[in-house]
């Protein structure tokens, strides 16, 4: 089987991750991945990726990850995308760039999304009214 390349393992990690499987998203991270979601601080390893990301996706009945445009460069992928997320019959639609580094052994050993927290507590607040 061939290796797969960084935008190919970032993708399949997006994959899993919209597809609530943590788990298996987890299996393509290091063991001391860090994983910066920029203005809400830092989490590490496969264990603080799913214990942040268990609740998001448990709380939602969507999630989508929408790649407007994507670019690798050696082990660096970088992506502009909009995260998407269903509760009932509402969207909230948070725009965000990503950084991905992926190591030699072909995991994700850096994680980092930018984006703007007051537009994704506006649209918390338009779903519970």
């Amino acid at each position: 089987m061939p290796e797969r390349g960084p935008e190919e393992v970032v993708n399949e990690f997006i994959a899993r991750v919209v597809a609530k499987q943590l788990d298996q998203a987890c299996e393509l991270v290091t063991d001391d991945c860090e994983y910066d979601n920029v203005p809400m601080g830092k989490n590490f390893g496969p264990e603080g990726i799913k214990a942040f990301l268990q609740p998001m996706v448990d709380g939602v009945d969507e999630v989508q990850f929408v790649i407007h445009r994507q670019a690798a460069s050696g082990s660096v992928v970088m992506n502009e995308r909009t995260d998407r997320f269903r509760v009932g019959d509402n969207w909230l639609d948070l725009p965000v760039a990503g950084v991905f580094e992926v190591g030699e052994d072909g995991r994700i050993r850096l994680w980092r999304d930018y984006f703007d927290l007051t537009t994704m507590n506006d649209q918390l607040a338009l779903l519970g009214s």
